[in-house]
């Protein structure tokens, strides 16, 4: 049987590497299912407020990112071990086909707790999108070469960056759009970009593949889901139910006997496993997924409270905020390519996580300071280091694990990364929402109490005492009574838009109250990167391949045809 002619045109030579224009064309599929991704990240992020000021459930918005990450946590490694075993291709469309899916089922949710379910419905998908995106590369480029097309994915990271915010605060700001709710718009643009996205990966995506038979590790994709499942509940639901609760220590307990299930599977399941334990012997490894978990927990946990700052404390609207939101992209884009330039030249990689921790640390250090009050420009000015630390971190980490295990496992060394790092962002974001929801009714009260006594603030409440607007009415008949910590605060902790809505001296309390909250999950963000900078300090020297994990993998094969992983 012939080759179709496109697949001819991406085949490797016999040598297993490819050429620039074969990589090239590969690329295209490549970076329309890293778009697809991309995009809802940053899509989602600036629009949750107003999604969950609609659904009257933002104290409970940890919930919808909660379910996408663990979803999406838990199929990574299934994505790169089935990879490295079948071909990635197939694996990348189905990836693609159930985000679509989840997509459109989210632009159906009635509740914050329907939407969550959805959710975890397009994390399954989204788990394998940027895990195979980063397992192909590392197929088809040496990691000394990646640092040449890294401003191929860099541009089309950064284009989402810059569209996601404001298509999602596009749709976020108008209430209906023919004849569909505004927001419900976020993920039903993903289903036409997901379509795209099918066709140009099979008709581009065509790569060669020693397939090898192999033990499906069932058992360890189940101990997981009941190691990380209660764990991550108990983070979100902790302040509510106690944390020495029976409920949460009956999550503690579950989620402990899963992770020991999970560590005794991988053992029996030897190199079948999803994450062979064999891996963590290699110092590199250890010390790359260790940071990796801290990193994620700093990156995911800090920034996700980046467009909430500029959105309830500033009064941005959400296509405003991901406008402010672009020092920060353009700190990692900076970062990422300048690293990769210095790296694909010298082979010198382990300074730049080290330094990129270090530069996470102060500015969240710098965050931790920032308050109701601070000049926006100043505020921008730290996001762009916190980029440019993120930057140093995400690709030379990725780039050391690759190098540091036999080429066979690229899938499994990408999908490690991407796992851990999601699991420390997920419970980045769950601790951290959990720290701010927990505290800001105590720091609103405090800030009250504070400006109460001021004249300005008097005469705010007997001016609103008198309005026609009911909520002012509202608001000052709480603090005339003495009574502002009741309804008032209840309904801002579900409904933040009211805030806005608020006369500005009598709104300033609040403000003030999510800032202080803010501040400390600044600072324990810094706190972890602390933490990240003292163990990539253990990182040993790695020296990067020079080939590809294609022609690397061909050299040891045994002389067995290759098979096409085409579809």
């Amino acid at each position: 049987m012939s080759t179709p002619p496109s697949a001819a045109s991406t085949a490797p030579s016999e040598t297993g590497e490819y050429s620039h224009a074969q990589i090239l064309t590969i690329l295209g599929g490549l970076m329309m299912g890293m778009f697809l991704g991309a995009l809802d990240q940053t899509i989602v992020s600036t629009s949750i407020r107003t999604i969950a000021d609609d659904l009257n459930g933002l104290s409970v918005q940890a919930w919808v990112t909660t379910a996408y990450l663990i979803t999406s946590t838990i199929t990574t490694p299934i994505y790169g071990k089935l990879g490295d075993l079948y071909g990635r291709k197939k694996l990348f469309m189905f990836a693609i086909t159930v985000f679509i899916g989840g997509s459109a089922l989210c632009s159906f949710a009635t509740s914050m707790y329907m939407l969550a379910a959805f959710r975890a419905v397009q994390g399954i998908g989204a788990g394998g999108l940027f895990t195979l995106v980063l397992a192909i590369i590392g197929d088809i480029v040496s990691p000394r070469e990646r640092a040449r097309y890294t401003g191929y994915f860099m541009a089309v990271f950064g284009t989402s960056s810059v569209l996601g915010p404001v298509i999602g605060g596009f749709f976020a700001s108008h209430a209906v759009i023919l004849g569909v709710t505004g927001w419900r718009w976020v993920f039903l643009v993903n289903v036409p970009i997901g379509i795209a996205a099918l066709f140009v990966v099979y008709r581009t995506l065509h790569l060669t593949h020693q397939r090898r038979e192999a033990r499906i590790d069932w058992w360890g994709a189940v101990t997981l889901v009941v190691g990380l499942v209660p764990l991550l509940i108990v983070a979100e639901q902790g302040r509510e139910w106690g944390w020495s609760s029976p409920r949460s220590m009956a999550c503690y307990l579950i989620g402990a006997a899963g992770l020991g299930a999970f560590v005794y599977a991988e053992r029996r399941m030897g190199d079948d496993a999803l994450i062979p334990l064999r891996m963590f012997r290699t110092r590199a490894v250890a010390v790359g997924i260790v940071a990796s978990v801290i990193v994620g927990a700093a990156m995911f946990g800090g920034i996700m409270l980046l467009p909430l700052y500029m959105q309830i404390v500033h009064g941005a609207s959400p296509m405003r905020s991901g406008f402010l939101m672009l020092p920060m992209v353009v700190g990692m884009m900076s970062a990422s390519i300048i690293s990769g330039q210095i790296i694909s030249r010298t082979g010198r990689i382990r300074a730049f996580p080290i330094l990129g921790s270090g530069l996470i640390f102060l500015a969240m250090f710098a965050l931790s300071r920032i308050t109701a009050d601070t000049n926006l420009l100043l505020v921008m000015a730290v996001m762009f280091v916190l980029g440019y630390g993120l930057g140093n971190c995400m690709q030379p980490l990725l780039l050391i694990l690759q190098s540091a295990v036999p080429p066979r496992d690229i899938g499994v060394a990408t999908s490690s990364a991407t796992f851990f790092r999601q699991i420390g962002g997920t419970l980045g974001v769950a601790i951290f929402l959990s720290v701010l929801f927990g505290s800001v009714g105590g720091n609103i009260k405090t800030a009250i109490v504070s400006e109460s006594s001021t004249p300005a603030f008097q005469q705010a409440v007997q001016t609103a005492s008198h309005s026609a607007n009911p909520l002012d009415r509202q608001v000052a008949d709480a603090f005339l009574h003495q009574t502002p910590g009741g309804g008032v605060l209840a309904q801002v902790k579900d409904d933040s838009s009211i805030i806005q809505r608020m006369p500005s001296v009598l709104a300033h309390p609040f403000k003030v109250g999510f800032a202080d909250s803010m501040d400390t999950v600044f600072l324990l963000a810094g706190g972890v990167a602390v933490l990240a900078f003292l163990v990539l300090l253990l990182m040993p020297k790695v020296e990067l391949r020079a080939t590809s994990a294609s022609a690397a993998t061909r050299s040891e094969a045994a002389p067995t045809a290759p098979v096409t992983d085409q579809v």
